[in-house]
């Protein structure tokens, strides 16, 4: 493994992880919405916050655990974690503009060809 797919599976760990973080911070600003809607009695709000909740953090959940696995894969050096961080790297490149940067890197450091690279000793 060299450094280029080192970089990258950790930028998937990295993205995964906030992408979690968003869903919490989503997760707990809705949830205190809802709560002051029902304080206010409005219960009906406060029903559809809860909904609105599920779906946004489902969602941003069940994004970000390819990107985790996947990243973690790569890193240990599984050879179906580069054939998902590559699956990945093709779906973050609609993902503007952080995701289409990482979908770019993604696909240069992965599908570069490592003989064309690397320089070749000189013979004497």
């Amino acid at each position: 493994m060299n450094t280029h797919e080192k970089v990258v599976a950790i930028l998937y760990l990295i993205s995964g992880f906030l992408t979690l973080l968003a869903s919490v911070i989503i997760f707990m600003a809705l949830g205190a919405a809802g709560g002051i809607a029902v304080l206010q009695g409005e219960a009906e709000a406060a029903g559809i916050l809860g909904i609105v909740m599920l779906g946004i953090c489902g969602f941003l959940s069940i994004l970000a655990l390819p990107e985790i696995i996947g990243g973690w894969a790569l890193l240990a050096g599984k050879s179906w974690g580069r054939v998902l961080v590559l699956v990945l790297g093709f779906i973050n490149l609609l993902n503007l503009p952080f995701g289409t940067l990482l979908g770019i890197y993604t696909l240069w450091a992965l599908l570069r060809d490592e003989e064309a690279v690397t320089p070749q000793p000189m013979a004497a």
